[in-house]
């Protein structure tokens, strides 16, 4: 028991530290920062869908590990996929109703072996690939501003969330079972862990090649490891990062809980709705009244800015935690779809 623990806070860490990428990301859109080639830009850059990559395969690891009825992850769904629409009339690439979407997929794969989930990924993927050989991926999309033009309309939202939005379902629920299919492993036993680490790091090397043996653009691109056009590549490689991440994690949680700041790891990943949240109305808000969503912040401005709001969201759970057993939203999504179980 004292093991499964161990392994539960080890997630909550690299929950965390998949929200600090996530915020880094999101921070330079908002801001609309200019790409560079400084240490910053860099950084955002490699975090770029790995993040949000590594968000959805450590939701994909708990619904393995919990063995949740369908029923509740269903009404999960709902519960999130209101929250993010609510949250989309601010930010616009929200992923919360995405979400919601990829555990009604999740919620059909609940009864399936490891092997099924892998295959199921793999299926999830093909599907993609043939929508992107069927439909027109630029649609609906102004490059230049980075607006989806019909996003309110039904169809537009279809597209959007299914086919060729910030984090379609076509490939990225692909993600959330791996995740799931991870979470049956024995992830306390080193063997799995090192499994994970090479793994993960050798899915992700091998995937940076494919894109170096073509050299017509569009197939550069959609053969590529960005998260934009989502590609088969870009799938294999977020994985193989998330691998490698969760891996690490819970082989250095022993180190972690010894120099103490493990705390300041779980405690924020274990509020991880309730600050994703916070980072759109407060971190986002601050900056809009203080005018600086035109652009005119560096990418090292932003860095620093993220890594100050991800330092006090971590203080502010850890306070939050000693008073209370979840976060507000967690509270208020457990109260909310548990009620509903009559």
């Amino acid at each position: 028991m004292r093991g499964q623990m161990k392994r539960l806070d080890a997630l909550d860490a690299a929950r965390f530290l998949a929200f600090c990428g996530m915020v880094l990301v999101n921070f330079r859109i908002a801001a609309e920062v200019a790409p560079g080639r400084d240490w910053a830009s860099i950084l955002i850059d490699a975090l770029e869908g790995r993040a949000a990559a590594l968000f959805v395969v450590l939701a994909g690891v708990g619904i393995g590990l919990s063995r949740i009825p369908a029923g509740l992850l269903l009404r999960r769904a709902a519960f999130l996929f209101v929250i993010g629409l609510i949250n989309m009339t601010i930010f616009d690439a929200d992923i919360l109703h995405f979400y919601a979407l990829y555990f009604v997929v999740g919620a059909a794969f609940l009864s399936a072996s490891q092997r099924g989930l892998w295959l199921g990924a793999l299926g999830i993927v093909i599907l993609s690939v043939i929508a992107n050989l069927i439909l027109d991926y630029d649609q609906g999309w102004d490059w230049d501003a980075l607006i989806y033009t019909d996003l309110w309309t039904l169809p537009g939202f279809l597209r959007n969330a299914l086919f060729n939005g910030w984090h379609p379902v076509l490939p990225w629920a692909a993600f959330l079972l791996i995740g799931m299919a991870i979470g049956r492993s024995e992830l306390h036993t080193l063997c799995i862990q090192h499994r994970l680490i090479m793994w993960g790091f050798g899915a992700a090397v091998l995937a940076l090649f494919p894109q170096m043996m073509v050299s017509d653009p569009d197939l550069v691109a959609y053969l590529g490891t960005e998260s934009i056009p989502p590609g088969p590549f870009y799938i294999l490689a977020g994985t193989g990062t998330a691998c490698v991440v969760i891996g690490l994690s819970l082989k250095l949680w022993p180190l972690i809980e010894r120099i103490r700041i493990a705390p300041f790891l779980t405690a924020p990943g274990r509020q991880s709705l309730t600050l994703y949240m916070a980072h759109i109305l407060i971190g986002m808000g601050l900056l809009e009244e203080a005018g600086l969503l035109d652009g005119s912040l560096s990418a090292p401005q932003i860095v620093w800015y993220a890594l100050l709001f991800c330092a006090l969201s971590s203080l502010f759970a850890r306070l939050w935690f000693r008073k209370f057993k979840r976060g507000p939203l967690e509270a208020l999504m457990r109260r909310v779809t548990e009620r509903a179980k009559g």
